[in-house]
């Protein structure tokens, strides 16, 4: 792993403003050009699925299993602007349970109700069947902007900040923005703001923190990719077709994949089953990776 990634360690106030809001906004965590690469392997993805019959350039398109497809994603695994951040809020032991790439067309035209999303905290039934309160992280997410959503109306998602330590569902029980063609709605519940960044902005957001898309009034196509990190005990959330890259990447890749020596070393992992946390040691010491823990 490249040690770049130490000039981005999590700052002290990052990691409070986290804890408290349940997301940080990294401007500038992709380059121009890592931004044109992610893109372009984005529109070659679509294009071939245009091509298949499976969607229409004006409909939403959302896939999962695309790591293998194009390096550029790959390197976001462990991109050294934000995985730094993501070690420094979960610790060691963790992995790619989820990944996904969305693009959003313009939906002007679209039927009431079209692009809006019920309010939600993720992973489904992990939040009907933990029964604590408040409920674990467990897990988070980066999403990578690569299109300009500096404003609101161009298929931003909303959050509540500070929603990730109430379990309670907010004000709006159903869908939002009954008409896409509203930017706003009265029905968006009290506190809640569109996320508005830039392309090559990183969004790190709790999986607890209460969240909905919106449409796309725009007229630009708006692209994304969310990459998931949790502990390696849970299941991967998707389908995601990796092994066949573990023979060419290192160790600590091999482990953000998934790989384990064994079944157990997923909950009493040694070293083997975890190189980031030898990688940490060797650079951050032994004191600070205890402190993770």
């Amino acid at each position: 792993m490249n040690r770049d990634t130490l000039f981005h360690l999590l700052t002290e106030e990052q990691r409070q403003h986290f804890e408290e809001q349940g997301y940080l906004v990294v401007e500038n965590a992709l380059s121009e050009d890592t931004v044109a690469s992610l893109t372009d392997a984005i529109d070659r993805l679509h294009e071939k699925v245009i091509e298949s019959g499976k969607t229409t350039p004006n409909k939403p398109w959302g896939w999962a299993n695309f790591l293998g497809e194009d390096d550029a994603f790959l390197d976001l695994l462990d991109c050294e602007t934000t995985f730094p951040k993501i070690w420094g809020i979960m610790g060691w032991n963790i992995f790619l349970y989820h990944a996904h790439l969305h693009i959003k067309p313009p939906s002007l035209d679209t039927e009431p109700g079209a692009g809006w999303l019920e309010w939600h905290q993720d992973s489904a039934r992990m939040n009907v069947e933990i029964k604590t309160r408040p409920r674990p992280r467990l897990s988070m997410k980066i999403g990578y902007f690569l299109t300009d959503i500096s404003e609101p109306g161009r298929g931003n998602f909303y959050i509540i900040p500070g929603s990730h330590l109430s379990d309670e569902r907010p004000q709006a029980l159903s869908e939002v923005g009954r008409n896409p063609r509203e930017g706003i709605s009265n029905q968006v519940p009290d506190g809640a703001i569109p996320v508005c960044v830039k392309p090559g902005t990183a969004v790190f957001f709790d999986r607890r923190l209460w969240h909905s898309r919106s449409p796309n009034h725009s007229e630009m196509t708006r692209k994304v990719l969310f990459y998931g990190y949790a502990y390696r005990w849970i299941r991967p959330k998707d389908n995601m077709t990796v092994e066949h890259l573990y023979e060419r990447i290192d160790p600590i890749r091999r482990q953000l994949l998934g790989a384990a020596v064994r079944n157990d070393g997923r909950f009493a992992p040694t070293d083997d089953d975890v190189p980031l946390r030898t990688w940490l040691i060797e650079n951050l010491g032994e004191q600070a990776v205890a402190a993770m823990d």
